[in-house]
């Protein structure tokens, strides 16, 4: 019997994996099911999806499932099977990476969780079923011709900084469960309008759509697949592509280039860039935005405390390391950044 959990080292792992020349393709997928028994569903996927050498992160609920993976392509065929197996899954959309170089995942790590996407809702009359209305690349393109129609970006702020469609509104928050009632506040005075939502693969949005129609709006939208399959769809048919920049993605790559546009900047100097980085500092860990040119001064670091804490003896590092609050700086989002030195045990 396989395990239910990995037994190598993450390190290890990853070093298998960078050095491994199969070709692999990054897939993301999501359904809205219900699940009696998450845990041995869990278990279950493992095990099966462990055979197929398939890597990634995978959060089962209650609610359904939420996938971003890799699979040695020679196993694609395989994988889809193996989904198909489920009555709920036999239909599901696979969303095929954009810009993928098959290093996305090192890890097979599927997580039990209270939901799937988390989005703070409690109301019992919250129903997913009554959801909006998909579009597809060609509908979406006609409906944004209309003056009357808004478009709302539901993914965080770093996501939407780095690339998003054009005219597209910002909900500028950290966390998806902030956004959906700043979302509905924003267009309490244009309900009658057309609303459509996006995100990266569609989950975020779909669940942002049954929101919106709960808090009373009644023409809403929502991108089928999100950027990644509005992508595919408008290279296939030769759509004008209204995305402008990089698709924000959450795995190794954190980014797909969909267009040429560079619109975000480095966060150190201003110079255009849109590469998202981590802090080279394993006391910090801060996702931002950094040049080549920061990179080599910085020493891949996000601030001087960092570049100064990366040069102390390794033995001081991680005595330093024991007095921070992991909750708050480990790829820490938050435009509003605690200062290294402040979250450091005195």
């Amino acid at each position: 019997m396989a395990p239910f959990h990995n037994r190598i080292s993450r390190k290890e792992l990853k070093e298998r994996i960078l050095k491994d020349p199969t070709p692999r393709t990054t897939i993301s997928f999501y359904a809205y099911f219900f699940i009696e028994d998450p845990a041995c569903f869990r278990n279950e996927l493992y095990q099966q999806l462990n055979e197929l050498q398939v890597l990634g992160r995978i959060y089962v609920a209650h609610e359904g499932i939420n996938a971003q993976v890799n699979v040695p392509t020679v196993n694609l065929e395989l994988f889809r099977a193996c989904l198909h197996a489920y009555p709920a899954l036999q239909n599901i959309r696979l969303n095929l990476a954009v810009d993928d170089n098959g290093k996305s995942f090192f890890v097979l790590d599927i997580k039990v969780r209270k939901k799937i996407v988390a989005d703070g809702i409690e109301d019992p009359d919250f129903d997913m079923n009554n959801k909006g209305r998909y579009v597809n690349a060609e509908e979406f393109n006609r409906l944004t011709e209309d003056p009357d129609t808004i478009v709302i970006d539901m993914r965080n702020h770093y996501e939407y900084e780095v690339g998003h469609f054009v005219k597209a509104l910002e909900v500028p928050s950290d966390t998806f469960r902030e956004q959906l009632p700043m979302a509905a506040d924003m267009m309490k005075e244009h309900k009658e309008k057309n609303i459509i939502m996006y995100c990266t693969g569609g989950i975020r949005c779909e669940k942002a759509s049954a929101y919106m129609k709960h808090r009373g709006f009644k023409n809403v939208f929502h991108l089928e697949g999100g950027i990644i399959h509005y992508t595919r769809q408008a290279r296939e048919k030769g759509l004008d592509n209204k995305f402008i920049g990089k698709n924000f993605v959450f795995d190794e790559r954190l980014g797909e280039r969909i267009t040429t546009d560079v619109i975000a900047r480095c966060h150190q100097c201003g110079k255009p860039c849109d590469t998202h980085v981590n802090c080279v500092n394993s006391a910090c860990h801060l996702l931002f935005i950094q040049c080549d040119e920061c990179k080599a001064k910085m020493d891949a670091c996000c601030s001087k405390a960092c570049q100064d804490f990366i040069h102390l003896p390794e033995a001081e590092q991680k005595e330093r390391r024991k007095g921070i609050d992991k909750g708050r700086n480990i790829f820490n989002k938050s435009r509003k950044r605690i200062p290294l030195q402040k979250r450091m045990r005195k």
